[in-house]
């Protein structure tokens, strides 16, 4: 990290003439050794005093300089952000998901997302504390919101976005002590007009990148107090710290990678300690044990704390309960194995479903449609479905005969040969020896018959795993095999999805792995008046059991996300270059997310500039080139900042690379910000150099020059690219007369 720096009591360009003079007076002290032994000619020196001069300048600024520009960013940040908050008044890209499930949260349904709850909780607060009453269906992008009290919940996640920008500003000036690095890298995030879109919605994304740069902000203030060891403000900044890391990962799993970069900025520090000599093993244990406290213990206690509250609120049932557990289901409210009784054992004739014994396994499922030609016979479709249907009971009957109402009850055992027909359609469970839709080596599962009438490939063995034959089948806690009986494989079910044809329904085949442990079914609910009721509260599972089981049906569920048909997805390789964006709004008032094409070029530029920057400064020192201390300050504190924002672009942006599951573009925004940042210092130091390569009575027009030139530009590139975020209007670029054309820099952006 960088070393602390005296900062001076005048702003950057306002020193120029004192330090310049102090400066000169540092040159009459070097004495006559220092420059043999530097060997510099004159105009060599001259340049070597306009180096520490501008070093010193860079780090020369005011309390209120300080602060003025920081109040100048906040406010640009909030009147952009909150500049026509209202429109469109309509449903934009993902405020269809976030939206929706903020009113669960208000509603208190229980819903199925793979996101942690904290960002979907805090929408449902928002809305809340603005009004809303969480009735709005948020059907669908485009629906209009009408009479709807949205922009309460616009207006909170825009302000958490608009934080994102001081907190830029003042991370990178406890990294180099420099305003104008401060100055650019807030400049470079306020007016890049994705980050702009992103926090204008109704969306996960503000709330993300602010915990993200809190929790960069909070541990670069703590190591600020590093000559102040346990302190008051040492302890507020630590605790801080580990409260938003918390809170990044319980929005978004990629928050793991923000504890992964203060867990290297720990480390680092904590190395330093354990070197300091002066240091006792007493105190070095003290520091140990207080970063466990708070950056370990204090984190996963809030993180437990987060799905406490979650499953506090969200007791009632919704559209998430089935891909959950049995025993999780009877926990909600109104599911109905809530506080219910139905019969213990199953018996010839009751009426079932089954519900796979995996995380996040579906019901057994079938519907009229039927297998499409190319993948004969034409049989009907059995699938695996996560939601509650009737069209996932079923009847369990004896393999040779048809149940009659005067038949006495006959329990289903273990190594019982057995029918089960689809109580709707009437058609058998089916298997033969035709291949699987998507599962080429394995068998496909069919509906059969008519009327309950088959034929012998409709018959399976019913088996109680881990139990002797003849042990009876209890409803929700044996665990069961389905075996054909001719064609000798297991009922089984994966998280392949079918084709449009199957509904984007899970695939159901029959395995011819006689040892596949995720073949495991058992009976969620039965009907069977024959049969005396138990109560369902023998199967309710603890929280931590609750806690254990969301985590694997999110892990599971982000595994598996694939894009829907048509739909816009990305690359990471696309995303640094502004290669394509992503449609938020189509109807008459479009907005598209799009990075600013000038801010993310110009920091995959700076990115080069800062590797050249480094090479040429340790071959310098490696061939022995000497240079004043002040110089050599200044790179130091500008690399080893550069180095540890490029480790939080890295972080944020190279683990998505190897993902399988599907992307967008607004995934990249969070390792923007710190590339953002490292651009600010990069712009900074380059300003820098240009001043030493003209003579003293110029530095400060081309300091002003310089600087307003880069400001100019970047201000105009937002005014040019901010319609794609406030809102476009009339054909689009690729049409006759559109007025956007010239905003189609690239064919792959969709304006």
């Amino acid at each position: 990290m960088a070393t602390k720096k005296k900062s001076h009591g005048k702003g950057t360009i306002d020193s120029y003439k004192e330090l310049k003079e102090d400066v000169k007076s540092r040159e009459k002290r070097t004495n006559v050794e220092e420059k043999d032994d530097l060997d510099l000619k004159s105009n060599a020196k001259s340049n070597e005093i306009v180096k520490e001069l501008v070093a010193d300048q860079s780090t020369t600024a005011s309390t209120r300089t300080y602060y003025s520009m920081l109040i100048s960013v906040t406010l640009l940040s909030l009147i952009s952000r909150l500049y026509n908050i209202d429109k469109p008044a309509h449903v934009c890209w993902d405020e269809t998901h976030f939206g929706k499930m903020g009113s669960w949260y208000i509603k208190r349904e229980f819903f199925f997302d793979v996101h942690p709850p904290l960002g979907k909780m805090l929408i449902g607060l928002f809305g809340i504390l603005t009004g809303y009453d969480g009735g709005f269906a948020f059907a669908k992008p485009g629906d209009e919101y009408g009479e709807t009290r949205y922009i309460g919940m616009r207006v909170c996640c825009a302000m958490m976005g608009a934080a994102v920008v001081p907190l830029a500003y003042m991370s990178v000036w406890l990294l180099t002590k420099s305003l104008m690095s401060s100055l650019f890298a807030a400049l470079l995030i306020l007016l890049d007009v994705g980050t702009l879109t992103l926090s204008r919605h109704i969306l996960l994304d503000p709330i993300m990148m602010f915990f993200i740069m809190m929790s960069t902000y909070s541990q670069l203030k703590f190591l600020s107090y590093r000559d102040r060891p346990f302190s008051s403000q040492w302890w507020i900044w630590l605790a801080l710290t580990g409260l938003f890391l918390a809170s990044s990962i319980g929005v978004k799993f990629v928050g793991l990678f923000i504890i992964l970069y203060v867990g290297i900025l720990t480390v680092n520090d904590l190395w330093k300690i354990l070197g300091n000599q002066t240091i006792s093993l007493v105190e070095v244990v003290k520091h140990f044990v207080a970063r466990a406290l708070c950056l370990i213990i204090l984190p996963i206690l809030v993180y437990i704390a987060i799905f406490g509250v979650h499953l506090r609120i969200l007791n009632h049932s919704g559209n998430g309960d089935g891909f959950y557990s049995s025993a999780f289901q009877s926990q909600l409210i109104g599911n109905r194995l809530y506080n219910v009784s139905m019969p213990e054992n199953v018996a010839f004739g009751s009426v079932i479903t089954l519900k796979q014994r995996r995380t996040g396994g579906g019901y057994l499922h079938s519907h009229w449609h039927l297998y499409p030609e190319e993948h004969p016979p034409r049989q009907q479709q059995i699938t695996t479905y996560a939601h509650k249907d009737f069209n996932n009971e079923w009847i369990i009957k004896l393999a040779d005969q048809e149940p009659k109402p005067d038949d006495p009850v006959q329990l289903v055992v273990s190594g019982d040969l057995v029918r089960l027909e689809h109580r709707e359609t009437r058609r058998n469970l089916h298997s033969h020896h035709e291949p699987a839709p998507l599962s080429r080596r394995q068998f496909q599962v069919s509906g059969y018959g008519v009327n309950g009438s088959g034929d012998a490939n409709d018959v399976w063995v019913v088996e109680v795993v881990g139990s002797p034959p003849g042990t009876v089948i209890q409803t929700a806690k044996s665990r069961l095999r389905f075996i054909h009986y001719h064609v000798r494989c297991l009922l089984h079910s994966h998280d392949k999805k079918l084709p449009k044809w199957g509904w984007d329904q899970l695939e159901a085949t029959c395995n011819p792995n006689m040892r596949e442990p995720k073949a495991l079914w058992s009976v969620e609910e039965i009907t069977d008046n024959r049969l005396p009721n138990a109560s369902f509260e023998i199967y309710s599972p603890s929280f931590t059991e609750r806690f254990t089981e969301s985590h694997a049906v999110m892990t599971q569920g982000n595994s598996g996300l694939k894009p829907k048909e048509g739909e816009i997805t990305s690359r990471p390789w696309q995303w640094p270059i502004d290669f394509r964006g992503q449609i938020f709004s189509g109807n008459n008032h479009r907005i598209y997310l799009l990075g600013n094409p000038i801010i993310f070029w110009g920091c995959l530029v700076a990115h080069v500039l800062f590797v050249v920057y480094y090479l040429a400064h340790t071959v310098k020192a490696k061939r022995g080139h000497k240079e004043n201390k002040a110089w050599t300050e200044h790179k130091e504190t500008i690399f080893s900042a550069c180095w540890w924002l490029l480790l939080g672009w890295a972080l944020h942006y190279l683990p998505f690379w190897p993902m399988t599951r599907v992307l967008y573009f607004h995934h990249y925004f969070p390792a923007f910000l710190f590339s953002a940042m490292l651009t600010g210092v990069i712009l900074d130091h380059t300003v820098i150099l240009l001043i030493t390569l003209v003579p003293d009575s110029m530095g400060s027009m081309v300091f002003h020059t310089v600087v307003g030139s880069i400001t100019s530009g970047l201000i105009l590139s937002f005014y040019l690219f901010s319609p794609l975020t406030y809102g476009m209007d009339g054909p689009v670029s690729h049409e006759e007369d559109s007025k956007w054309a010239g905003l189609k820099w690239l064919r792959s952006w969709d304006i």
